[in-house]
């Protein structure tokens, strides 16, 4: 699992590999990713938009913002968590992604929140280090 916490805000991000929806003989890898948002804060906060940074292992980068995430704009009161799964697809088998949510407080108050730099490492590939 990949942490961080901005602002009282916690984010954890738990990658996996998607056999089932992949086609390595065709260039295709896939993999789900589950994202847990923890209030730590005293103060309601709304998630407005998404930014997404995904690499791949040729240093292709690929963004992708929007807003919400999988068609929310959840509100996370605090000391609750709001969890969601979604996933991504590379032509290579392993790969990066990194990413902020831009986040609205109660009062109007608005500031980004990481999401921390996590692998894509598919289980059937040899693993360097980079």
């Amino acid at each position: 699992m990949y942490e961080a916490t901005t602002n009282e805000i916690k984010v954890t991000v738990e990658p996996a590999y998607v056999v089932e929806h992949s086609s390595p003989t065709e260039g295709y890898y896939f993999w789900s990713y589950t994202v847990e948002i923890a209030n730590l804060g005293e103060e309601s906060v709304c998630l407005r938009t998404r930014h997404w940074r995904i690499t791949d292992a040729n240093g292709e980068l690929q963004e992708v913002r929007g807003q919400g995430v999988v068609g929310e704009e959840p509100t996370i009161e605090p000391g609750t968590t709001f969890t969601y799964t979604s996933g991504a697809p590379l032509a290579t088998p392993s790969g990066i992604m990194a990413g902020s949510y831009g986040m609205e407080t109660q009062s109007g108050a608005e500031f980004d929140v990481d999401i921390p730099a996590f692998s894509l490492d598919s289980p059937f590939e040899r693993q360097t280090l980079n």
